[in-house]
């Protein structure tokens, strides 16, 4: 299998491709000119490396990378900087996944790709009743007014859930939610749920980059888990993080 990780370059893309070279997968990554990989990729020869900016790049030239694609994961975020948060592209994540989606159309291919895309546990599925607070409810209006990103990665995870929807041919998706991401050097146990088991906001749970990235690639590489979570917006904890639903 041959999968495209974009957001390569990023704390949690790196994890994700690490994680999907030792189950023997061959991997392409796209990471901006001025990114910085591992200097391993270089000389792996399951990884190929695209150096190009996703904001720049055509559909004609995406479809051109993913042709021999069978998955299409996104670890895109924004740099923690001033201007990563309220500098162009304010829609980075949203741009990239409708990019993404208009390319594996523009070749179709004779399965459906698997297209995952990494999000938040702020970030509510909107196909259920996942209730919050009030309180939630007031900081979450803030986060949208006051931090780009949050909107466009509320956006993001709608451009799958909406526009490509469950019954689209030719792309199958699901949302990965983790929650406070930390480093960890090894995969530790951790659980998938539904919907949020805590508050993102005022009992955040934490789930470490590494796992996030074995996660992904399970789901990428073992069809009876994608099955499970396909069309759905799963939420990940370490689980000496987990609590008892609200």
């Amino acid at each position: 299998m041959t999968i495209l990780v974009v957001g390569a370059s990023g704390a949690t893309g790196k994890n994700l491709v690490e994680q999907l070279l030792k189950m023997g997968q061959e991997v392409k990554v796209i990471v901006r000119p001025s990114g910085k990989i591992p200097d391993s990729w270089i000389h792996e020869d399951k990884v190929a490396i695209i150096k190009a900016n996703i904001n720049e790049t055509g559909v004609d030239e995406m479809a051109g990378y993913i042709k021999d694609c069978q998955a299409i994961a996104s670890c895109l975020g924004h740099n923690m900087s001033w201007r990563g948060i309220y500098g162009k592209p304010r829609r980075l994540v949203t741009d990239a996944v409708r990019l993404l989606c208009d390319a594996i159309k523009k070749n179709p291919p004779e399965t459906p790709v698997k297209f995952l895309l990494m999000n938040t546990a702020g970030n509510r599925n909107r196909d259920l009743n996942e209730p919050i607070s009030f309180g939630e409810k007031l900081v979450i209006g803030l986060l949208r007014l006051l931090l780009p990103p949050h909107p466009d990665n509320e956006a993001a995870a709608d451009y799958l859930r909406v526009n490509i929807g469950q019954n689209d041919s030719l792309i199958e998706w699901t949302v990965v939610r983790p929650d406070t991401l930390t480093n960890e050097d090894e995969v530790t146990e951790y659980k998938a749920h539904v919907s949020p088991s805590r508050s993102a906001i005022f009992n955040p749970g934490k789930t470490s980059r590494i796992n996030v990235g074995n996660f992904m690639a399970k789901l990428i590489t073992e069809d009876a888990l994608w099955n499970k979570w396909r069309w759905k917006m799963p939420v990940i904890y370490n689980v000496e993080y987990q609590e008892e639903k609200r």
